[in-house]
């Protein structure tokens, strides 16, 4: 079963990740504008800087303010007439390409890679004058104080990424109040409530299309149960009469016929179980098997029952000569209906006789085993197949190959009573050849 993803969780990562490409974009944004301007600054700077140096006396004011230029921008320049040097900065040290750059080098702006760096270089002449000007830039120089622009920005934009998360989280947890509550509401419904769901204040335009087939649905389930309980109540009429007309029939023949009683009085036992059977099948139908409460139950001793079911079901095994051997631990009292556990453990003792052979044996053990009542009912019959064991308990499923009858409906009640009771049932290969069946009960359970 693939793993279940929270909406909320996709919700907020999806709204912080949208954030974040913005901010990162806005970054690249800021970063290409920043550089932009800045070299464009900085170029401007090296033009003014060479035409000082052309046009100025370099002795006067004008040198000194040169300097300051170039101490505070880190700016290398050389001013030269034909091949001699008329001033430099004094950490010049590209005394020795200056000539090579002058005859590779055309006027205007260029880059140059130099002592492991790439530098700015402007180169500017006056013809009349015959000079020329040499301005160097480390082109790192430019860009310290827009890295550390960039670092603060960067960091601003984490600062706003978690305050962001820690608002979406709570606003959108918030807003997830009226999902939440639709689902508490969902889950409260059950057979006695099928009203239709009222959606929160304030209603999600989303949530309507949802809730609105929700309730198409309860209506249609509604409507079903009605049908459900109308064919329940009319068919319990139409078994009890003829039944109950039975019942009368054999009182009339034992008066009428004394010598024949004790063969009445099995059949009219007969009878009252098969008039039992059909109230525990309606009782199964009616109730729900997640609510538990609903089912009357006392306190009953396992023993007792299944040493009814063993009298109630010798006979049939006395025609096939089978044994059933059983071996009961004392104090197996538990809380359960008493009428559906027989009906349960009687189905799966009548099974067992079914489908074992002549001659054959049926087991039956009941003890205390890890804080549960544990029953099992094994046979030595023909062995069962794994495509078989996964398939018992279905509604009207019965193994091929077998010449036994039945309806296919006996593990599919006892799967429907022990499921009302809180407990376990377990189908494998017995030890003895053929089928084990494992009951587990709760040694503790409440009413």
């Amino acid at each position: 079963m693939p793993q279940a993803v929270s909406l909320q969780s996709r919700l907020i990562r999806t709204s912080l990740f949208s954030s974040m490409v913005a901010g990162v974009l806005a970054l690249l944004l800021f970063v290409g504008v920043s550089l932009y301007q800045t070299m464009q600054v900085q170029d401007q700077l090296m033009n003014e800087i060479a035409d000082m140096l052309l046009i100025s006396d370099v002795t006067t004011s004008s040198g000194q303010q040169v300097d300051e230029l170039s101490d505070e921008f880190d700016i290398q320049y050389q001013l030269k007439d034909q091949q001699q040097v008329l001033t430099a900065s004094k950490d010049f040290h590209l005394e020795e390409q200056s000539s090579k750059i002058k005859n590779n080098v055309s006027e205007g702006y260029d880059f140059l890679w130099q002592d492991l760096q790439l530098w700015r270089m402007y180169r500017a002449e006056d013809a009349e004058l015959n000079m020329s000007v040499l301005v160097l830039q480390p082109l790192g120089e430019r860009f310290k104080d827009l890295a550390q622009n960039v670092m603060g920005y960067a960091l601003v934009l984490v600062l706003l990424w978690l305050t962001q998360w820690l608002i979406l989280h709570f606003a959108v947890k918030r807003q997830f109040k009226v999902i939440h509550q639709l689902s508490k509401n969902i889950a409260e419904k059950n057979a006695n409530d099928l009203t239709p769901i009222q959606q929160q204040v304030p209603e999600l335009k989303e949530l309507q299309p949802i809730v609105w087939q929700l309730n198409q649905m309860l209506q249609r389930l509604k409507q079903s149960l009605v049908a459900e309980q109308r064919f329940t109540a009319d068919a319990s009429h139409e078994l009890r009469s003829p039944l109950s007309a039975i019942q009368m029939r054999l009182q009339v023949l034992k008066r009428k016929y004394p010598d024949l009683t004790q063969d009445l009085v099995s059949i009219q036992n007969d009878v009252n179980r098969g008039t039992q059977v059909l109230e525990n099948l309606l009782l199964l139908a009616r109730l729900d098997p997640t609510n538990t409460r609903q089912l009357p139950k006392t306190e009953i001793d396992l023993q007792v029952i299944v040493k009814d079911v063993v009298q109630a079901l010798q006979p049939f095994a006395t025609k096939k000569s089978i044994q059933i051997q059983t071996q009961l631990s004392p104090h197996l009292a538990i809380l359960a209906n008493e009428k559906l556990i027989f009906s349960c453990i009687r189905n799966l003792m009548d099974n067992a006789i079914r489908y074992v052979g002549q001659n054959g044996h049926v087991f039956i053990n009941v003890q205390h085993q890890h804080q549960k009542l544990t029953m099992t009912i094994e046979d030595d019959g023909q062995g069962v197949t794994e495509e078989v064991l996964r398939r018992l308990g279905e509604r009207f499923y019965r193994a091929l190959g077998t010449k036994t009858q039945g309806s296919g409906l006996g593990l599919s009640i006892c799967q429907k009573i022990i499921e009302l009771h809180a407990a376990e049932m377990h189908f494998s290969q017995s030890s003895h050849g053929g089928l084990k069946v494992e009951l587990q009960f709760p040694v503790n359970i409440h009413r």
